[in-house]
């Protein structure tokens, strides 16, 4: 059911993202959302089997709401260039946090309480947190040209295909990391909970005391760099304070490596084109968790918690070899505005 969900998912991204900008973000959003709760609603309260099951995760993947496109594409048109770097990072910081403790929330709730419960707290927190974006006025003000590129040909770019592959990795090192987390420390106290957090507010200190550091070609290679180190030093030992400490030092890589990977994105397409780049960016986001958790759990099953740790340090790697390979393909914003290039089209002339 959660790769059905997951598969959903990463189809859905770009295609939604695109929709809003025909469509209307308000419309694509309110109809995404309603959608979204009824299949969530359906997981929780109908007696499924496993294919029913399948079915609505899906469904609910498909319809989950375009978000993350819609709120980086009004960056933009809510603040100037000098201010979209930093909200750029403290964004990545705020994604990094959600991507470590939604799953230890929901896992708290669900086994304390019940799944059921766990379920509606889902539902509960899509009408409240979607409802709440699309009713906000700054959504109303900002209208996304519809795109005149074919489908698809948007994540060709080097600078999306970038962003799309670096983080497929990065969060496919994270994933591989909490796994690696609840295999040593278990579910059962608030020590995994704890290493987890630290991890979470490494990578928000990194944001907010990167944020306003301009993006070089080689700003990736050197924030994945440290988080490639931070994770290497996981494999001296398994000690909560040495796995604390490591996992704090690779943190302050990661929101800032996800700033960069914001940023780059939106200063190499037009502004109709931007809400499907991050569509894409998000697919190879949603990829790499799925993959970074299931290799990190073979490895675990085969070898021990280590083997999470190992597979967290190859995605890590990989990512700064392929910033450092392509470093060229990265554009250069230390001195240019990194808003979007806005779009232009013929204008009729008639001859005096």
């Amino acid at each position: 059911m959660l790769a059905a969900t997951s598969v959903g998912q990463a189809i859905a991204g770009p295609v939604t993202s695109r929709w809003m900008g025909a469509w209307g973000m308000r419309r694509v959003l309110t109809l995404t959302l309603t959608v979204c709760v009824l299949a969530v609603l359906g997981l929780a309260l109908l007696p499924l089997n496993v294919p029913g099951y399948m079915a609505l995760g899906l469904l609910a993947g498909l319809s989950t709401p375009p978000v993350q496109a819609a709120v980086r594409t009004i960056y933009p048109k809510l603040v100037n260039s000098s201010q979209l770097t930093p909200l750029f990072s403290l964004d990545a910081s705020l994604q990094e946090i959600i991507w470590i403790l939604a799953p230890v929330v929901i896992t708290l709730v669900s086994t304390q309480i019940g799944t059921v419960e766990g379920l509606l707290l889902v539902a509960i927190i899509l009408v409240v947190g979607g409802g709440w974006f699309i009713l906000s006025p700054e959504l109303g003000r900002v209208r996304i040209p519809r795109s005149r590129r074919a489908f698809g040909l948007v994540v060709l770019k080097p600078p999306v295909l970038l962003a799309t592959v670096i983080g497929f990795l990065l969060i496919g090192a994270c994933s591989a990391v909490e796994v690696g987390v609840v295999a040593t420390f278990g579910h059962e106290g608030l020590d995994a909970g704890l290493v987890l957090a630290i991890f979470a507010v490494g990578s928000l200190a990194g944001g907010l005391s990167m944020g306003h550091i301009p993006i070089g070609p080689w700003a990736m290679a050197r924030r994945l760099a440290i988080v490639a180190v931070g994770l290497a030093l996981t494999m001296v030992s398994l000690n909560i304070f040495w796995i604390g400490g490591t996992l704090l030092l690779a943190g302050i890589g990661i929101a800032p490596a996800l700033a960069v990977l914001f940023a780059i994105t939106t200063a190499s397409v037009k502004f109709s084109d931007t809400a499907e780049a991050f569509g894409w960016a998000g697919t190879g986001q949603l990829i790499g968790a799925a993959a970074g958790s299931a290799i990190a759990g073979l490895l675990v099953d085969n070898a021990g918690p280590q083997g999470a740790f190992v597979a967290g340090i190859l995605f890590a790697i990989v990512g700064l070899i392929v910033a450092v390979v392509f470093v060229r393909a990265f554009p250069d914003l230390r001195h240019r505005d990194p808003s979007p290039y806005p779009d232009t089209e013929p204008v009729a002339v008639t001859p005096s």
